[in-house]
């Protein structure tokens, strides 16, 4: 079974994240996208999303590495949403690695250009209902 085409674009956003290519990374989301920066913090639009990652990247020591589990693709009416594990590889401040495991949750539309674009990135996914 071939893999869904929004598997091969998620590695490429990940790519993104992990090189600091804020810039190609623009391109994964929709004009009017929303990221979860944090539980109770979003950011709205590109212009938010990429200074969210810049700091995103500041506040991990500038040593994120991002790398996919199990991943599931939904789709439907020119949607589609993804649901997969996330993990986070860093190291903080003093070099002590780490990894944050997630269970992320993404929504995207299919664009009449035939690209698939992200219109909710929520790396927490159901976590945020703990509040």
């Amino acid at each position: 079974m071939q893999a869904h085409p929004l598997k091969t674009l998620i590695e490429a956003a990940d790519r993104a994240i992990t090189a600091e290519d804020f810039d190609s990374l623009m391109d994964f989301y929709a004009e009017d996208a929303t990221l979860v920066v944090k539980p109770g913090l979003e950011a709205r639009g590109k212009e938010q999303i990429r200074r969210a990652f810049v700091a995103i990247a500041e506040h991990f020591n500038h040593s994120m590495r991002v790398r996919q589990g199990a991943m599931q693709v939904i789709e439907g009416a020119g949607t589609a949403l993804v649901i997969m594990h996330t993990l986070l590889d860093t190291l903080d401040r003093d070099g002590v690695a780490s990894t944050l495991e997630r269970r992320a949750t993404y929504v995207f539309r299919h664009e009449p250009s035939g690209a698939w674009r992200c219109v909710i990135d929520n790396s927490y996914g159901t976590d945020l209902l703990d509040g």
